[in-house]
């Protein structure tokens, strides 16, 4: 409706601040050749563009480059940077192709001028592209290989940073390469840094590039001929893919337990036992576990394998610790040798707990149930040698008949104390008595006899007859040191040097503090609730 009244119609669009509409009547201005007027509605309607194409044609190059340098905006950049271009100010094109993110424009410039310092810097700004382009220029640059090969890599081109590495012997870059490398890099390109680790003894690296290459056996033997650790990054290299094509299952399980004897050669046993099990085989992943020594994995590794061998094994691995003073370990040996259905070493168990509850807490009583436990185990166990069975069951109840009397003497001697001795005094001619009852404690009970009805000789000649029984006898052990002392205070005669050292050295049990640490271990467990 004004376009007939251009007056009007500019202090119509003046008054308006659509951006659009300004542009519009500055490219107007423009067509009409008003190029002030032009540039004051381009300014308004802030397009850097239109602006800086404008002062380039009226040969303002200072004010477009100034516009440029003040917005930033790329597309003011790029066009000034052709008209600098066309111009042959190099310099000034570079750095505004470089401001309008031209990259290629400004590499271009760069090689075709000379302007090597700009170009390492504008091509790593680049895009992959331009970092290859740049590269190609490096490569073929007398003495500028090392800076080509860092272009391919950064551009991820591996393959040819690596090959320009070899041939140009930048064996630096070379290391830093090869450590980003994975299974999708070319086989032939991994053997060929492997080699390179090889021959340069960087075991380490050669064969983590042989794992990633799938080289699995070559990999094995370096590290176990050059005692290269397997970790458990490198161990997960080293262990094929279930579906990977070219290796069946046999084959898997075979490097899988490969992987694991190395771990086991160089005492990663938690690695070799994880091995062990992928494999399948879990017998030797039992044994890997038990050389680490680690008891709660041990035990929970036994729980969950349910298998007889490994319950046994467990088993026979707790044995070996301090299970005397743990009830937990006693409780675990037991329920192992149960399920493992190991009856003749769950018998010797028994066998050997009732030891223990003799030689350290005297309790004769428990050692009895312990051993009735032993007998029945035996009794039900199926020994491939019956006569041997026969003979250990023999033993075990010719055991259990000495005890028992001993027991009886003792419990009968608060009601008859006379009777009580004269069983001691026949049990002492067994011929078998030591393998069962500690002969101290027998002699221990008829001088304790002796010494309360002040029959002082017939104490200090029980005491005799002991220490010729037993020539390397600690007396105070069985015997309470005051006890000892009333009799041969009351005979007159001097202490033994040995007892008195004995004492010195803090012996001097007999039944009073016997019954002390009796009580501090009873009820720790009870023989025949887990059979």
């Amino acid at each position: 409706m004004l376009f007939e009244e251009p007056d009007a119609l500019e202090q119509y669009i003046s008054r308006h601040k659509d951006r659009a509409l300004h542009k519009w009547w500055a490219q107007y201005m423009e067509s009409t050749g008003e190029m002030e007027t032009a540039l004051q509605y381009y300014e308004n309607a802030q397009d850097y563009l239109s602006l800086v194409r404008v002062y380039c044609y009226c040969g303002n190059m200072e004010k477009a480059a100034e516009i440029c340098n003040e917005t930033g905006d790329k597309a003011a950049c790029y066009h000034l940077g052709r008209q600098f271009e066309n111009q042959d100010q190099i310099k000034e094109a570079i750095h505004f192709f470089q401001r309008a993110q031209a990259f290629g424009n400004a590499i271009r410039l760069c090689k075709e001028h000379g302007y090597e310092d700009q170009l390492m810097n504008l091509a790593l700004l680049g895009r992959p592209e331009d970092m290859m382009e740049a590269a190609r220029y490096y490569e073929q640059k007398h003495g500028s290989q090392d800076k080509a090969v860092m272009l391919y890599h950064k551009a991820g081109n591996f393959s040819k940073a690596l090959d320009l590495s070899f041939r140009a012997k930048q064996f630096g870059a070379l290391q830093l390469i090869s450590g980003e490398l994975d299974e999708r890099a070319d086989p032939e390109l991994l053997q060929r840094c492997g080699d390179f680790f090889l021959e340069n003894g960087q075991y380490d690296k050669a064969v983590d590039l042989l794992a990633i290459g799938k080289k699995y056996w070559e990999a094995l033997k370096i590290c176990m001929d050059q005692h290269v650790e397997i970790n458990e990054d490198l161990a997960e290299k080293l262990t094929p893919d279930k579906d990977e094509a070219g290796i069946d299952t046999m084959e898997r399980i075979k490097i899988l337990e490969a992987i694991a004897e190395v771990c086991m050669h160089q005492g990663g046993y938690h690695l070799a036992t994880k091995k062990f099990t992928q494999a399948g085989n879990k017998i030797k992943a039992m044994k890997a576990l038990l050389k680490s020594g680690d008891t709660e994995k041990i035990v929970f590794f036994a729980g969950v394998s349910r298998q007889k061998e490994i319950y046994v094994m467990a088993a026979n691995y707790l044995q070996s610790l301090d299970w005397r003073k743990d009830p937990e370990i006693m409780k675990n040996i037991i329920g192992f040798y149960t399920k493992g259905r190991a009856l003749d070493s769950l018998a010797g168990f028994y066998d050997a707990c009732a030891m223990v509850e003799i030689d350290e807490y005297q309790n004769y009583d428990k050692a009895l149930g312990a051993l009735g436990e032993a007998y029945k185990c035996l009794s039900k166990a199926k020994m491939t040698d019956e006569i041997m069975q026969e003979e250990k069951l023999s033993h075990l109840k010719n055991k259990m008949a000495l005890i028992k009397k001993f027991v009886t003497a003792r419990r009968a001697y608060q009601d008859n104390p006379e009777e009580a001795v004269k069983q001691c005094q026949v049990l002492l001619e067994e011929q078998s008595l030591d393998t069962a009852v500690r002969v101290g404690d027998v002699y221990g009970l008829m001088i304790e006899h002796y010494a309360r009805r002040e029959r002082w000789k017939a104490a200090q000649a029980a005491m005799e007859e002991m220490r010729m029984r037993i020539p390397s006898v600690n007396m105070a052990y069985y015997v309470n040191i005051r006890t000892i002392e009333a009799v041969y205070r009351a005979l007159d005669m001097p202490l033994p040097k040995t007892i008195t050292s004995t004492a010195i050295n803090g012996y001097g049990g007999g039944e009073e503090d016997g019954e002390i640490v009796e009580e501090e271990v009873v009820d720790q467990i009870n023989y025949g609730d887990d059979v």
